[in-house]
């Protein structure tokens, strides 16, 4: 038996609760793992908090990234005893995840932990800064470079979005930082962040092509915000659209696209090859600071994993929560 935060859905309704599980109930996999910390993705808020349709399959444990150590392996590549990263693959969704003491994963998906990062580290990053760190290496490869002009972060107080204006400014930056919370301007000055922006300037329907501003964009919002970001993007500048904390939905036009032509990346960190996430995880080990690391985590243990959804999808959140086994 396990200590494990269980989303279980009978016919009285949907339950998210600390349980005691048995491992028998681990699903098929070539790695078993102990896992020391986890953390809180915005995904894994939805799928505590019953607001989305993240999990497929019931009852499920929830935690879609891990760090810990691999007690037993049949995969080549791991052996008990290596530290490890999972980040995503289905897990909180339709394979049993990482809110737990216990996990069995699949050794093809897992990356080593790099030497930069304890495991609590790691986690303070986790899918959200892996996924800041995919939005970046898209813009390099579209040419973004240092002095190019600004660069627009929205929702910046959220897990992604943290990393990306700490990311971004290291790398020197010119980084603008949306948001709706007027006090954290501070905190996000301390990131890296240039310029703070009222996140309602971009919120609400806009005209298809606006006075032209931004290099590039690290979008975490989606929908008018999104659409915005596109109206307002240089010639020739690129979005990388990785979140959709406003909407799923694009109420946009073509012609920042035929007009200007501006690129926008799709940013997907579930499926996202082994290639891929080694190269990010090595770039965060080099171009993520880690006293800003720092600034921007809060430490919770399990038992407070499903209160803390709760704050985190009520906006109360700012940066990253790592969960401690």
């Amino acid at each position: 038996m396990f200590k494990a935060i269980l989303l279980e859905k009978p016919e009285s309704g949907f339950k998210a609760s600390l349980q005691q599980v048995d491992e028998a109930g681990l699903p098929a996999g070539d790695v078993l793992v102990q896992v020391d910390h986890s953390t809180l993705n915005y995904k894994d808020g939805l799928a505590i908090t019953n607001q989305s349709p993240v999990v497929r399959a019931w009852p499920m444990v929830a935690g879609i990234d891990g760090a810990g150590v691999v007690l037993e392996s049949s995969h080549p590549d791991w052996k008990p005893g290596d530290r490890f990263i999972h980040n995503g693959w289905g897990a909180g969704e339709t394979r049993w995840g990482c809110l737990a003491q216990r996990a069995r994963l699949l050794g093809d998906g897992l990356v080593p932990l790099p030497a930069a990062f304890t495991s609590l580290q790691a986690m303070a990053i986790g899918t959200a800064g892996y996924t800041a760190m995919l939005c970046v290496l898209a813009l390099e490869r579209h040419g973004l470079k240092p002095g190019d002009g600004e660069v627009l972060v929205t929702g910046a107080t959220g897990g992604v979005a943290s990393i990306a204006v700490a990311l971004l400014g290291k790398l020197g930056h010119r980084v603008t930082a949306a948001t709706g919370r007027p006090d954290e301007a501070g905190y996000l000055r301390s990131l890296g962040a240039a310029t703070v922006l009222d996140r309602a300037e971009l919120s609400a329907a806009g005209k298809p092509l606006q006075k032209e501003r931004w290099a590039a964009v690290v979008d975490a919002v989606g929908s008018h915000t999104l659409v915005n970001a596109l109206a307002q993007t240089r010639y020739g500048g690129a979005v990388a659209a990785c979140g959709l904390a406003q909407g799923f939905d694009l109420p946009g036009t073509v012609m920042p696209f035929i007009l200007r032509g501006v690129t926008l990346i799709g940013i997907d960190s579930v499926m996202a090859p082994l290639s891929a996430r080694l190269e990010a995880w090595k770039r965060l080990a080099v171009d993520l600071d880690p006293a800003r690391l720092a600034s921007i985590l809060e430490v919770v243990p399990l038992s407070a994993a499903v209160a803390k959804a709760h704050d985190l999808m009520e906006g109360k959140v700012r940066g990253r929560i790592v969960v401690e086994i």
